[in-house]
């Protein structure tokens, strides 16, 4: 570690150290009861509209209760019915209680009492079932921090409490809300959303990364069915979607594929299946159910390593009951858009299913004047079968399979928006299928989760090289990527508390054929044939632990080992069937990297509604080999490495009717991997630089009435090479912005739902300006886009206007070149109609 890191760690420690030290004492926490239900039916149990209720509390009362050390006993409960409900008298033995903290989960009030413990003759739980009119339950039982947990349940809504103490008695009165009462609640209810970011169950506000969550709600309400979509609500992930047959381009925090020929630098799963390559993402997601947008390094909590992030997609589980969800688009350009999802569990409710697909059309947007028609036409076909088996209440089986298919027109060039001139209309086709076999085994103690994944895609197409109506050259290509992983982990219980731990490894074996180059038309075809395999085998662990109340220190280690195998074969085969051997031929060249991977966290909670944290992550890409490159002194490049520092609040206020979170940054990364092009489009070269990215990202959510909700976020990036020679050129490109990284990106959307039905949707994404190369040759400046939604929801079907890119803006995806320019651009405006349905 040289010196300027150890100065940012000595840095970040104290400004750590000054956060902790703060002798506060406060919290809220949520367990899995049975979530409200609000105006618009939720078929999942991650959305909770929940009202708590939290009285302010003032520094000295939290700093008394915290000096309060003696655990007094409880040795007797007694239920007194009343006219309005229920009378509960804690008795103690010697001394007297604290007043509880409360919280609203559902239809359950929970009171936290500090600093006791449960000692009854009838063992260390005591249940109540309908003690009084409106109270279906009643459970006190002992938390593992000597702390007791009351969980009163309503019938049909949350009841209230009032406390009271005398010398041994702790006297707490419950009386039930009735549903007008509970109706007008609604009001200041806020949505908590529950995240498995960390492989276990948490509210977003409690996990102490940088971290976007999209519900299944704010999916639908914003018609999100891609990762460009996703993007597009997420500060600081950036996914433009290029000419169809290129490589999409994406970054988190200004690191991405820019390097597509060795490992992502953002980790991609659908259902834990581990995607990678810009080729397999351009494609239709259905039935989602939550996304989860991890940005920083993640070594340690996905099996898969990634130096910039994480994109965590879950598709809908199977539903208890038969339930049928469908929606239907149309729009201009012949869009055509449908979904289906079936969902039930059956025999005798230990296996549940749900199958769902969906197929998306359009007709191309892109005028070719040489042919005289237009190009560019989409059709998409995507679907899962998710099989669950629950044998006993220990185990859980999980078989998802999923398939994909694309078949577009493929082209390389725009001359002008929306313009080509090609003379030949090529094509893309991608088949996809995956497969995931989960088993979750589960005690008091500890849990057991093994993932085993099969992933393979079949990538084709033929494009026209030039891109103008001359017939000269055209690239043809097929890729074959099969890949296997395994990933097993031991971890405590979700409902631990004060200690949790977690080990685990990973294996991937990933297998890479392609056959393609150019066809010089009349001449021959220059052809290149690869077989690359690459495996990863790591172990990692973590251990969060609480050695007060309020504070949890995070420690996590992971070691990787990477081997990467190549043979290559490039010949250039003549009209009669007549080949020899040209550039360079490879076979059995391999290359080793690893790495020791450490993580520190400090998370620190002042207040109910306040909680800091401050973390320091080692990020790691590894190495490889070229399998583009004619010269022997490129065909290997180096690991790339980086420190990633960080410090974030997360707070809620107004009784969580609005949520503000902040995190600043900065990353050093070195031998920063650049795939850089030559004359004839191929990455003949792979250099390695410096670079520095330094931002912060901020996301605000509001519910300021019933109906309306407002969601925000803004992300800012100050990123450089601050050492880079490029050895094409020959110029030096220090001092240079990274290519596909806006320099700021923001999202605003502004939704009501009226009581009556009637819905309204306004969004704003903004992007500041990027280049698309090193040299910051070829650039776009910042631009917005619209789109808007009006439509109608009753009950279990709703109908809906829609139309995207309002403004019909105009703006490039993709440009690159030497001495020419080929260009693409983003998707110009789309409107229809949509129709949703379920039962």
């Amino acid at each position: 570690m040289d010196l300027i890191t150890v100065k940012k760690c000595l840095l970040l420690t104290g400004i750590a150290w000054c956060v902790v030290i703060q002798p506060v004492k406060a919290e809220i926490e949520a367990q899995g009861i049975e979530g409200l239900e609000g105006d618009r039916p939720s078929d999942t149990d991650i959305l909770y509209l929940s009202e708590i209720d939290l009285p302010l509390t003032t520094v000295e009362a939290w700093t008394a209760e915290l000096a309060q050390s003696t655990v007094v006993p409880i040795v007797g409960v007694q239920f007194n019915t009343t006219e309005t409900g229920v009378e509960m008298l804690f008795n103690t033995a010697d001394g007297q209680l604290a007043t509880p903290t409360t919280s609203v989960v559902g239809n359950a009030l929970i009171a936290d009492i500090p600093n006791a413990v449960l000692r009854l003759p009838e063992g260390d739980e005591l249940q109540a079932a309908d003690p009084a009119a409106g109270i279906a339950l009643i459970t006190v039982s002992n938390l593992p921090d000597e702390r007791v947990r009351v969980v009163i349940t309503g019938s049909e809504s949350p009841p209230n409490a009032e406390f009271g103490a005398d010398t041994q008695a702790l006297i707490v009165n419950v009386f039930t809300v009735s549903s007008d009462d509970a109706e007008q609640a609604d009001v200041e209810d806020a949505i908590q959303i529950v995240v498995t970011a960390e492989r276990i169950p948490d509210e977003v506000q409690d996990v102490p990364i940088s971290l976007t969550v999209l519900t299944e709600e704010q999916l639908e309400d914003a018609q999100i069915d891609s990762l460009e979509g996703i993007s597009q609500n997420a500060p600081n992930f950036i996914f433009f979607p290029s000419s169809p047959g290129n490589t999409s381009s994406y970054t988190v925090r200004g690191l991405g594929n820019n390097n597509f020929l060795g490992r992502d630098a953002v980790g991609f799963f659908i259902n834990g299946v581990p995607y990678d390559s810009g080729f397999f993402f351009d494609t239709l997601l259905t039935d989602l159910e939550r996304v989860e947008v991890l940005r920083g390094p993640q070594n340690i909590l996905y099996g898969r390593s990634s130096i910039a992030g994480v994109v965590n997609i879950i598709t809908r589980p199977p539903s208890d009951d038969l339930e049928i969800r469908s929606a239907a688009s149309y729009g201009n350009e012949n869009l055509i858009n449908l979904q289906l999802s079936v969902s039930d569990t059956v025999a005798s409710d230990t296996f549940g299913f749900r199958v769902a697909g969906a197929f998306n059309r359009q007709g191309g947007l892109v005028d070719n004047v040489f042919l005289d028609e237009n190009v560019g036409d989409r059709t998409e076909g995507s679907g899962f079968a998710d099989l669950r088996w629950t044998p006993s209440e220990n185990w859980e089986i999980s078989l998802i399979n999923t398939v994909r298919s694309s078949d577009n027109d493929g082209f390389t060039n725009q001359i002008e928006p929306f313009v080509a001139e090609s003379n030949e209309i090529g094509f893309v086709q991608l088949n996809s299928n995956s497969q995931a076999l989960k088993i979750a085994y589960n005690q008091p103690t500890f849990q057991v989760n093994s993932t085993t994944t099969r992933r393979f895609t079949n990538f084709e197409r033929q494009l026209d090289a030039d891109g103008t109506s001359d017939d000269r050259i055209r690239f043809p290509l097929e890729t074959n990527t099969t890949v296997w992983s395994q990933e097993f982990r031991v971890q405590s219980p979700d409902d631990a508390e004060r200690f949790r731990w977690l080990v685990g490894g990973y294996y991937e074996a990933r297998n890479f054929e392609s056959d393609g180059g150019f066809d010089l038309i009349g001449s021959g075809l220059s052809l290149t044939v690869t077989d690359l395999e690459q495996d990863t085998f790591a172990g990692f662990g973590q251990i969060d632990y609480k050695p007060i109340e309020n504070l949890t220190l995070t420690t996590g280690l992971r070691y990787e080992t990477n081997e990467t195998h190549l043979d290559r074969d490039r010949r250039f085969e003549v009209p009669g069937g007549d080949s020899f051997p040209i550039g360079l031929d490879v076979d059995g060249e391999e290359q080793r990297s690893s790495a020791v991977l450490p993580r520190f966290a400090v998370e620190y909670r002042f207040n109910p509604n306040v909680v800091t944290y401050a973390s320091a992550t080692r990020g790691y890409r590894p190495g490889g080999l070229n399998f583009n490159t004619d010269f022997p002194e490129a065909l290997e490049f180096d690991e790339e490495t980086s420190w990633n520092f960080e410090l974030g609040v997360k707070t809620t206020w107004l009784n969580d009717r609005v949520r503000a979170n902040v995190a600043v940054f900065t990353n050093d990364v070195n031998d920063y991997q650049v795939a850089l092009f030559d004359e004839a489009f191929l990455s003949s070269t792979v250099s390695n630089a410096d670079v520095r990215i330094n931002g912060f990202e901020l996301e605000l959510g509001a519910v300021p009435t019933q109906g309306l909700d407002v969601v925000a976020g803004f992300g800012f990036l100050d990123d450089e090479f601050t050492d880079f020679f490029n050895p094409l050129t020959g110029e030096d490109s220090s001092g240079n912005r990274l290519p596909f990284t806006p320099r700021f990106n923001y999202n605003l959307s502004v939704q009501y739902l009226a009581s009556f039905g009637l819905l309204s949707r306004l969004e704003l994404q903004g992007f500041g300006n990027y280049f698309f190369d090193e040299g910051n040759q070829f650039e776009q400046g910042p631009f917005a886009l619209v789109n808007a939604r009006l439509g109608y929801e009753h009950e279990n079907y709703g109908v809906y206007l829609f139309v995207n890119n309002l403004f019909n803006t105009e703006y490039l995806v993709e440009q690159f070149g030497v001495g020419n320019r080929f260009s693409s651009f983003g998707d110009r405006r789309t409107f229809g109609v949509q129709v949703r349905a379920s039962i």
